[in-house]
């Protein structure tokens, strides 16, 4: 029965009207009552969401490792969204520090060293996810001991149109044409230099990564409208970023500039490094980590062997201290199923990896172990790495890898290669020493000398016979010579005998 016949009807028995505010009071306690029960329902179903998206978020945010961003997350941001736009988002919610994180240590098998630095472990991330160091702590805290951003190019650049990447989910591959897209070297310089902590004193361990065990690296690119022969681009980007970072990577294997590839040729090799090398060995020595960067070249798969060896040649002849093996691909292997496969640009993922372990390999049996090698192209699993491990590299990069598996990746890949590496009841670093010290360019013995090889020793002998031989001759000639003149004063004096006798 609805109020209104409530109320006439109470109208009727009483035959005297009803007060308005009878009815308002009536209004006020149904409504009063109806709240009175919904409000325990309602704090309720809020208190359950609270606790659900409470409880969402720490798994979220506390373990890279969780499913949601193996299963949920990752697999959302590839489906609705094109691939450029979903790598941006992802590299917006790690620079805005609500980025999850590896919560575990990492286990001292996994402990690595390159040039005498003690790295924590050796999974590293490629250049290419973060251009512009936009997210340079979300992504150390996701584990990796190498981060590398860029290519940064001296002036900002557009890059290539779009659309420029494309997923071959089916593949495990990207292909992108990117084309160096970048703010300037000016803005990524600033973001670096904000990391800094106010009073920061350097000590001989420290990094410009800003945490023990890890290293920050800057990959220098070429603007496109600089001539392809100069090597001044590269020269601005270690004047620029030497003092802030532990690593520049000279990069001249981007498919995806027209002419970067040929300064892999050995002339303009020989004149890029020269000049790198210069410029670096004028820096002054960093105020965040005393000493000056090393400087990496990074290498494209795409090279032949005799290339690789000409390379390797001019490497030894530089003050150059490591190389990165390798870039993208433009090879299309007959593998490949996905319909993005016809795409120009650079392959990445698994079809890369038997290129690039190839050339890492040709490259390793060219260079001296002082010089490492890291270690690049199709890497997803411990296995994976292990690999690359035993053909001679000191730490592998992943990108391609990262991208399809999600946040949890590095500690996933690190994970699975501490058990691999227990199980064979070994080490990383016994196993890269190992293979390095068997894989490594020796150099050759030089020529031994006369005296060492013995020839001098046989050359003296026969010199000492001789001079002894002309010695003897000279001595029996003059023992000749003696024995005439006795026998001609022999002869003289019997005759003067005989004469005496008959006189």
């Amino acid at each position: 029965m609805s109020l209104r016949g409530n109320i006439v009807r109470h109208w009727l028995k009483s035959s005297r009207p009803v007060s308005p505010s009878y009815v308002f009071s009536r209004r006020v306690s149904t409504s009063s009552t109806t709240s009175t029960l919904r409000s325990p329902v309602r704090a309720t179903v809020y208190t359950t969401l609270f606790a659900l998206s409470t409880g969402l978020f720490a798994v979220y945010y506390f373990d890279a490792r969780s499913a949601i961003h193996r299963y949920v997350l990752t697999p959302v941001l590839r489906y609705t969204f094109d691939a450029e736009t979903g790598h941006k988002i992802a590299v917006k919610v790690l620079r805005s520090g609500l980025g999850p994180r590896d919560p575990l240590q990492d286990h001292e098998r996994l402990r690595s060293e390159i040039w005498n630095q003690d790295i924590s472990n050796p999974v590293g991330l490629a250049a290419g996810f973060d251009k512009d160091g936009e997210a340079v702590d979300g992504l150390f805290d996701l584990g990796f001991s190498w981060v590398e951003i860029g290519s940064v190019t001296p002036k900002p650049q557009a890059g290539n149109a779009r659309p420029r990447v494309f997923h071959l989910p089916d593949d495990s591959a990207l292909i992108n044409r990117y084309g160096f897209p970048s703010q300037g070297a000016a803005s990524v310089l600033s973001r670096l230099r904000a990391r800094i902590p106010t009073f920061h004193e350097a000590e001989d361990s420290s990094t410009a990564a800003l945490r023990p065990g890890a290293m920050l690296a800057v990959n220098l690119g070429k603007n496109k409208e600089s001539p392809v022969e100069s090597a001044d681009d590269f020269v601005a980007g270690v004047k620029t970023f030497g003092a802030y970072a532990d690593v520049l990577v000279v990069n001249v294997s981007s498919p995806n500039t027209p002419g970067l590839r040929g300064l892999q040729n050995r002339d303009l090799l020989e004149d890029l490094l020269a000049n790198v090398v210069k410029a670096r060995d004028e820096l002054p020595v960093s105020p965040i980590t005393s000493r000056r960067p090393r400087l990496v070249l990074k290498i494209a798969p795409d090279l032949e062997e005799s290339q690789i060896i000409e390379i390797a040649e001019v490497i030894r002849q530089s003050n150059i201290d490591g190389v990165i093996v390798s870039n993208t691909t433009i090879r299309r292997p007959s593998s490949l199923s996905h319909p993005n496969k016809s795409e120009m640009g650079g392959l990445s993922g698994a079809p890369l990896k038997p290129h690039s372990l190839l050339a890492l390999r040709t490259l390793r049996a060219q260079l001296p172990s002082s010089i490492p090698l890291v270690g690049c192209g199709g890497i997803s699993s411990g296995a994976d790495a292990l690999e690359y491990a035993r053909a001679g590299a000191s730490l592998v990069q992943v990108y391609t890898g990262f991208g399809y598996d999600g946040a949890g990746a590095c500690r996933r890949i690190k994970d699975e290669l501490c058990k691999l590496l227990e199980s064979e009841g070994t080490t990383w670093s016994a196993v890269v020493r190992e293979s390095v010290e068997k894989t490594s360019w020796k150099a050759p013995a030089p020529a031994p000398t006369p005296a060492e090889s013995g020839e001098g020793t046989i050359g003296k002998l026969i010199e000492e016979a001789q001079e002894l031989k002309s010695l003897l001759d000279r001595l029996g000639e003059r023992i000749g010579s003696d024995v005439e003149s006795l026998k001609a004063n022999v002869g003289e004096e019997s005759g003067t005998v005989l004469l005496a006798s008959a006189s």
